[in-house]
């Protein structure tokens, strides 16, 4: 089944409630795993979100303008010898559609991003 253009999916609100559930919690930024982890916490899942899945998910909520990321200074990384890891947060617009979303009765999903990325 396709979507159309700019609605947000299930999966794509509960990453803007858990990355504004973990900066309730003093997470300013944060990375793919340990979005995953809280992910599944929420949603009592056995697994985490596959790999694929939530990246490709945060790459739509970014180029929505719902999520902005940078990456990791490579010193920090390097010193607790890892890989860089690319950081993100839930912009204004993200909050604002979670919000919506949150108002909107019945179904979520059919909520338009590009309705909601007003300044």
């Amino acid at each position: 089944m396709r979507r159309k253009r700019g609605t947000l999916v299930d999966l794509e609100l509960a990453i803007l409630s858990a990355g504004l559930d973990l900066h309730a919690q003093q997470a300013e930024e944060f990375h793919g795993y340990l979005l995953a982890k809280r992910l599944r916490q929420i949603r009592e899942a056995r697994r985490l979100v596959g790999h694929g899945t939530l990246y490709k998910a945060l790459d739509r909520l970014e180029a929505a303008g719902l999520l902005a990321s940078r990456w990791e200074d490579p010193v920090a990384a390097a010193a607790e010898n890892r890989p860089r890891r690319r950081l993100y947060h839930v912009t204004a617009a993200g909050g604002g559609a979670l919000a919506e979303a949150s108002r909107a009765p019945l179904r979520p999903q059919t909520l338009r991003a590009d309705s909601l990325a007003q300044p």
